[in-house]
């Protein structure tokens, strides 16, 4: 069984997400994909990141309903920083052998993949599916490569059209009180109102 895992912090969780994980749905053969929300990252710590309990009901509004997506607590249940490498071992051993991970990415987070915890053994652990193919691929794929012994075997590289979502512009358009319609699942949006979350806080 193929399954997908898309990590983040969640922060709020918009259909930016939703869109990425419905294409590696679709394009890779996935049987499913799971959200995995960081309790914390360890190569971009934001001091005013959003409770856990938020971010965590934030994403299970968004997969309330759907049968391809489910949202795992691994990360959130694990105290200090999420590193993917122990969070793919951590779902190798929970799944069984005959689950086969696929871990979603955009391009610049692939870019810095050679200064994640134990890249190696990571892309053993799984292969990667990454997002918005650049021109300079090869070149780059070669490159990493070299640091990366064997990464280019383990990437699958799948176009998307730019998706012009981010959970920064979402915070920083609620604390101007903008609205944030569309860019959200409308059950997110309304969980954002009542909690009044994002308003005062810096972005």
């Amino acid at each position: 069984m193929k399954i997908g895992i898309l990590g983040g912090t969640f922060d709020p969780i918009h259909k930016g997400h939703l869109a990425i994980a419905l294409h590696a749905l679709k394009n890779a053969s996935l049987a499913k994909v799971l959200f995995v929300p960081t309790r914390q990252t360890p190569l971009k710590e934001r001091p005013d990141i959003l409770q856990v309990e938020h971010r965590l009901h934030m994403v299970e509004l968004a997969l309330e309903g759907g049968s391809d997506f489910a949202l795992s607590r691994i990360e959130i249940e694990r105290t200090g920083p999420s590193y993917t490498v122990e969070t793919l071992q951590t779902l190798k051993e929970q799944l069984g052998v005959k689950a086969q991970l696929f871990f979603l990415m955009g391009w610049d987070s692939f870019m810095e993949l050679p200064d994640w915890k134990e890249p190696e053994k990571l892309i053993q652990l799984c292969k990667l599916i990454i997002f918005n193919r650049p021109n300079r691929l090869k070149q780059e794929l070669e490159h990493l490569d070299k640091v990366i012994p064997g990464l280019s075997t383990r990437v699958i590289m799948v176009d998307i059209s730019p998706i012009e979502i981010s959970s920064t512009n979402i915070r920083a358009r609620v604390a101007q009180g903008l609205s944030i319609h569309g860019l959200v699942p409308e059950a997110v949006e309304k969980y954002i109102k009542e909690n009044q979350l994002y308003q005062k806080r810096s972005i």
